[in-house]
């Protein structure tokens, strides 16, 4: 786009010969991304290799697509992604509702104020965040939301019915040289969807059934569920043809992934005076949490288990550690394992259980998970033989005692009085700072209880190792 913005069309023409339509501008802003290695989909993780290659590929060769996956697997915001490949600001006919293009105007008011403005046709910007429309497809989902609808205002002035002034356009048409995405486009009725195909197949509707013809300048986006997109009547076939490319979205396959999502998501808890540290074995158990969910029979997995759930967890451990050191006027906020009973309700909310289980034992597979989880991250740092002094210990009669609101200084002196516990625990944390030893130390003990080493008994709010 030109440095200096003119006003009129005629300034605007002494500049461009004409303007791209959406689909070159997205192209040509990628190829000039690609040329400079700049890096794309910058907040996409763990789709180096699999999503984002078919990404650039749809965006050069100008395809419509669609996007299958389960919740949570980031179609959103490869959606709203999309905007970085606009230009930052276009050109259209000010007070145009589809953003026309002055040279090349498909509605007829703009041609008409053309005709009779010539040169003198006012000019706007639009920024690239208002060239995104997003619709999420319902069952209520009406014509008129998406294509438009008689206005009876200008019915009342005078219009007549055969008029194309007289609609006002839905959102569709509004998304005229922009990016147009549907979520969820199977539960959309299939009268929506026959309507949806016209535009996309014939660039022509019908408004009450008066027939309409705009070629809009439209790239379309949609997102489904796979089991709902490949089941035969949820979607008609002409409309699933016109998308150009269909690209498989997944959660992620790597732990350290689940990670870096939960680090870039989370909200921040900031409260004065009081720092947070999350030692790495707390983030990989929660991450391992979420694996074992996906991976879990009890679990439905058609329904998908949402990286929100790991998120959502990480913001719980991080709020139950803060209300701790906020009671013990310490200034250190560090997770403990007797703190992942906090992220039991994050949980249970994201995902849905098997027809043959019930309802009410959604707590009970929860901490299993949870259980699983501590489990396999213990096995990833420790081998029970070389805790072999601390497990002697406990045989000879030795007991710990936590909870969740003891001091940090407490685990400082536990850390001294179990044989071999310093030497455990500092595989792990930096064995000068109390709340991390407290959290490694729980974080051992737990470990060998479900190795079935040591017993574990709760006592109301305490935890008791034997």
């Amino acid at each position: 786009m030109p440095s200096c913005q003119p006003k009129q069309f005629g300034a605007l023409k002494k500049q461009l010969s004409h303007l791209p339509s959406v689909r070159e501008e997205m192209r040509r802003n990628l190829i000039r991304k690609l040329r400079s290695r700049e890096k794309l989909f910058t907040r996409m993780i763990g789709y180096d290799e699999t999503v984002i290659p078919g990404l650039i590929n749809a965006i050069l060769c100008g395809h419509h697509m669609i996007l299958l996956g389960e919740r949570g697997q980031g179609k959103s915001r490869i959606i709203r992604s999309l905007i970085d490949f606009l230009d930052d600001e276009m050109p259209a006919v000010e007070g145009c509702s589809i953003h026309d293009d002055p040279f090349r105007p498909v509605c007829s008011e703009c041609r008409r104020r053309k005709a009779e403005l010539g040169d003198e046709l006012p000019i706007a910007y639009i920024p690239k965040e208002k060239r995104l429309i997003e619709k999420l497809a319902t069952s209520d989902v009406s014509t008129a939301d998406l294509i438009g609808e008689l206005d009876p205002i200008k019915i009342a002035q005078g219009r007549t019915l055969e008029d194309e002034s007289a609609i006002h356009f839905g959102l569709v048409p509004r998304a005229h040289r922009g990016i147009f995405a549907i979520n969820e486009l199977p539960d959309l009725a299939e009268k929506i969807q026959v309507a949806f195909f016209n535009i996309m197949e014939e660039n022509d509707f019908q408004i009450k059934g008066f027939p309409v013809r705009l070629p809009l300048d439209i790239f379309v986006v949609a997102t489904a569920n796979p089991e709902d997109y490949t089941n035969r009547g949820r979607i008609i076939t002409p409309l699933k043809d016109r998308f150009d490319v269909q690209l498989r979205t997944h959660y992620p396959r790597k732990r350290e992934h689940e990670i870096e999502i939960m680090e870039q998501e989370f909200r921040r808890l900031h409260v004065e005076g009081v720092d947070i540290r999350v030692p790495e074995f707390i983030k990989e158990i929660l991450a391992e949490i979420t694996f074992q969910a996906r991976a879990s029979s009890e679990i439905n997995q058609h329904s998908g288990v949402s990286c929100r759930v790991s998120i959502r967890g990480y913001e719980a451990l991080l709020g139950c550690a803060l209300q701790r050191c906020l009671r013990l006027g310490e200034t250190l906020a560090v997770p403990r394992i007797t703190d992942i009973e906090s992220i039991y309700p994050a949980i249970a909310g994201k995902i849905e259980l098997s027809y043959e289980v019930a309802d009410g034992d959604s707590g009970e597979v929860v901490e299993n998970l949870a259980q699983r989880g501590i489990k396999t991250i213990f096995d990833c740092h420790f081998k029970v033989e070389d805790l072999s002094e601390t497990v002697q210990a406990f045989k000879k009669g030795l007991t710990a005692e936590i909870s969740r609101d003891q001091p940090s200084q407490a685990y400082l002196q536990g850390l001294k009085l179990i044989p071999g516990m310093h030497a455990a625990v500092a595989k792990l944390v930096d064995v000068t700072s109390g709340p991390e030893v407290a959290a490694a130390l729980e974080f051992v003990l737990e470990g060998l209880h479900l190795c079935n080493i040591l017993n574990r008994e709760v006592l109301e709010d305490r935890v008791l190792y034997k």
